[in-house]
Order: structure tokens, then C-alpha cells, then sequence
């Protein structure tokens, strides 16, 4: 079993930056494929990003392609979000989570193991 714990989050303006972090205990992180996914006030959780066991393969949703990159060190157990180019409607609580299947996980059920989220809050 893996442990996550999200971090990063906060206060930004549109058009701003941040760079969230995900830190995993319990399990080496290269057991699993990792995602980020977020959840405004009064929305379904949704997918936002993904990226394979290796790293070599990502996935994005069509709201933040080009904005957003997901990467990872296996050596660091830490998965990263790096937001560019913020708007008001990313504001959500982020999620980091873990998938022991094979692949790049793009559906929420496909998640097996989550952190507890940070926040993260545009204005304009």
C-alpha cells in the first residue's frame, strides 16, 4: 500500500503559476501509474492529468493540455503537477493519486490509492 501527500497548493492570480508535489511513502512510487485530478465546489472530481509507471507516457484532459505538465522522479518517490497560465476556473482542490495497473490511468475509478488534496485557488 502507498501513501500520498499532496502539496503546493495556495493563492495565485490568473495568468499565474504553481507547482504542486506529490510525495509517496509505503511503496516504491515506480510500482504505480500516477494522476492528478481535482474537484471545484459544487463539481464532480474529474481527471486533469496522468502519466505511466516509467514516465514515457502522459495523458492529458483537453482543459489544460498545453498548460499544465505532469512529470516524475521514481528516485524522489514525488510525482509533480507544474500549472502555467492559470484561470479562475482551475480553482479546485487537487488530488493526487495511485494506480497499481499497467498504463496511464485516465478514468477516476482507475485509481486505487489517494492523498487528501490541496487547495488551489485562482482569482482574476
Amino acid at each position: 500500500q502507498v501513501q500520498l501527500v499532496e502539496s503546493g497548493g495556495g493563492l495565485v492570480q490568473a495568468g499565474g503559476s504553481l507547482r504542486l508535489s506529490c510525495a509517496a511513502s509505503g511503496r516504491t512510487l515506480s510500482s504505480y501509474a500516477m494522476g492528478w485530478l481535482r474537484q471545484a465546489p459544487g463539481k464532480e472530481r474529474e481527471f486533469v492529468a496522468a502519466i505511466s509507471r516509467s514516465g514515457g507516457s502522459t495523458y492529458y484532459a483537453d482543459s489544460v493540455k498545453g498548460r499544465f505538465t505532469i512529470s516524475r522522479d521514481n528516485a524522489k518517490n514525488t510525482v509533480y503537477l507544474q500549472m502555467n497560465s492559470l484561470k479562475p476556473e482551475d480553482t479546485a482542490v487537487y488530488y493526487c493519486a495511485a494506480d497499481i495497473s499497467v498504463g496511464v490511468p485516465k478514468k477516476l475509478d482507475d485509481y486505487d490509492y489517494w492523498g487528501q488534496g490541496t487547495q488551489v485557488t485562482v482569482s482574476s
